[in-house]
């Protein structure tokens, strides 16, 4: 694997030791890892304070999804898609940084100008987001919304700040910014405990008695922590040697590349942030269906948000770390017209992420129920069980999802968006489609499920379209080699949760606990089922003689073999 060194042009590649790659991953995974820790406290805490099945949680649950939705829809993807390989081959050549300055003048004024925009339009994008609402609840929603919507600008900020470090091999300050996000979180949360009490499920607070106080300090202290982890990165950059300057205007044409590859990016997003609302109306009308109060058994927007969280845990921990690593790399055999080092690249991602994501596939499925308790301590047994529900149906997709995210960027390094905007439509009808069946054909209690296995079923479609498109594209994926990777997987999992499942039979359901002891019981159950599952799993790998679990092993083995 090669990546241009910071001092060479993008034409002369020197070699880059694998080593180098797993120690940025390891430094960007840790990160995740904590960062994830520390966001499930801040869940906890986030549940305690508002309750989860309640009116109050989802209108909190719909306010700060937005400028998650908006983000998406203006920068997320034009980002991936344009600026790194832009940055990657601006930082190699003489006067690239003029070009690096005007990537992020230009798109931190265009993502505070949409920040203004839509605050000021919140009430419109509460309704958008929503169905069958009352007046109250949607009141409560917008007026959480206004203090939501501005993370918007420190999300572009975040991640414009993040690409640059990114391009110049400054991984882990990226992924270690989040830390302080959710410290800044849980304090916001500690505090709003400590003013106004935890949430009280005999006696909640109707939408219209919460006060502009509460309001304030659950809202604004979300979006302080996220201006926290955009403005942390200034540091690394400037201790990096980068200064940035106001740059409007430029050579003529230098940023062509960037505006057409960005424009279909943008087009994919949308597509895609249309599919979002339509299934977040779904999820928000299972809120307050008939019977949605009676015990929190109805799963609603807020729940779905909690399993959502659960489930990208792991994609978050093992694929976007591993993606992070690899993609200023691809980058630079991309810009090279190395498609043989960029095939050898995806397929050695596919593999090694997919003998991770297919054990946590089994494993969130078994233990679910027992996921949710510790996540959410607080809950009540019948919304412990609505979130595991959620999450189970979502990791049906897991594994597809890891693929889909590297197809992706491959076909951001090959300046090909036109594409993804075309996957995106029957990926989005697949979503929507299977979503509002369950709306239209089961009772409420499902409709949230219907959302989580439509997200699955998108991801299984998004597999199928880019691999066929890059296999044309790449000469080949090295298909056999990493279906047969993740066929011993599978089998060596299926064999380690047959073990596991008949273990569980003596072990209580996890909706018989409760509070301190039932969270500590369920986490008892998770870590040592776990171990049992993980040590059959990696006995069945090994038998199976996949080569890419011993990798993995190898410098484990090393270490206890020193000790």
């Amino acid at each position: 694997m090669t990546e241009p060194p910071e001092n060479a042009s993008a034409g002369s590649p020197e070699p880059r030791p694998r080593t180098s790659l797993r120690r940025s991953s390891a430094i960007m995974a840790s990160g995740t890892a904590t960062s994830r820790v520390l966001g499930l406290v801040r869940s906890m805490l986030l549940v305690a304070a508002i309750g989860l099945n309640a009116d109050a949680a989802n209108a909190y649950d719909a306010a700060n999804r937005l400028p998650n939705a908006f983000f998406a829809i203006l920068a997320a993807g034009v980002l991936n898609a344009a600026l790194v390989p832009q940055i990657v081959k601006a930082l190699h050549r003489e006067g690239g940084e003029r070009t690096v300055d005007r990537i992020l003048t230009i798109g931190g004024v265009i993502t505070l100008g949409a920040t203004i925009a839509f605050t000021v339009t919140a009430q419109v994008w509460v309704a958008a987001y929503t169905d069958n609402w009352s007046p109250e609840l949607l009141a409560l929603a917008t007026a959480f919304a206004y203090w939501c919507i501005p993370q918007l600008f420190f999300y572009g900020l975040y991640t414009l700040l993040g690409q640059v470090l990114n391009a110049k091999s400054q991984f882990g300050p990226f992924m270690w910014a989040p830390v302080l996000n959710n410290i800044v979180s849980i304090a916001g949360l500690l505090a709003f405990l400590a003013f106004f009490g935890p949430f009280d499920e005999a006696n909640p607070l109707a939408p219209e008695e919460w006060t502009p106080g509460a309001i304030a300090l659950i809202g604004g202290t979300a979006t302080l922590g996220i201006m926290a982890q955009a403005l942390i990165l200034i540091i690394p950059l400037v201790r990096g040697g980068y200064r940035w300057h106001w740059r409007w205007r430029g050579p003529k044409g230098e940023l062509t590349v960037i505006g057409r590859v960005a424009a279909w990016a943008l087009a994919a997003v949308g597509v895609e942030q249309v599919g979002v609302l339509l299934v977040m109306q779904v999820a928000s009308a299972a809120a307050t269906a008939p019977g949605a109060d009676a015990g929190g058994e109805i799963a609603g927007n807020a729940a779905y948000t909690q399993a959502l969280s659960l489930y990208l845990v792991p994609h978050s921990v093992i694929t976007l770390s591993l993606v992070t690593a690899m993609y200023t790399a691809m980058a630079g055999h991309a810009a090279r017209g190395d498609m043989a080092s960029l095939r050898g690249d995806l397929s050695r991602g596919l593999r090694t992420a997919g003998v991770l994501t297919v054990f946590t596939t089994a494993a969130m499925i078994l233990f679910a129920p027992y996921v949710a308790r510790v996540a959410l301590p607080t809950a009540t047994s019948e919304e412990v069980q609505s979130v595991a529900w959620v999450m189970s149906a979502m990791v049906i997709g897991l594994v597809p999802l890891g693929a889909t995210v590297l197809f992706k960027r491959v076909y951001f390094v090959l300046e090909e968006a036109r594409s993804i905007f075309f996957m995106h439509i029957p990926m989005t009808i697949a979503w929507v489609g299977v979503a509002w069946a369950f709306r239209l054909w089961t009772e409420p209690r499902w409709w949230t499920v219907g959302v989580g296995l439509g997200l699955a079923v998108s991801n299984l479609v998004g597999v199928v379209l880019r691999a066929g498109g890059l296999s044309r594209r790449l000469g080949g994926l090295d298909g056999r080699r990493i279906l047969a990777v993740h066929s011993k997987a599978a089998i060596a999992a299926v064999g380690a949760s047959a073990v596991v499942w008949v273990l569980l039979r003596y072990v209580p359901p996890a909706t018989q606990f409760s509070g301190l002891d039932g969270v500590l019981t369920s986490l008892l159950v998770v870590l040592a089922g776990g171990v049992v599952m993980l040590a059959l799993y990696a006995g069945g790998l090994w038998l199976l003689r996949v080569q890419e679990a011993r990798d993995a092993a190898r410098p484990l083995l090393r270490r206890l073999r020193r000790g």
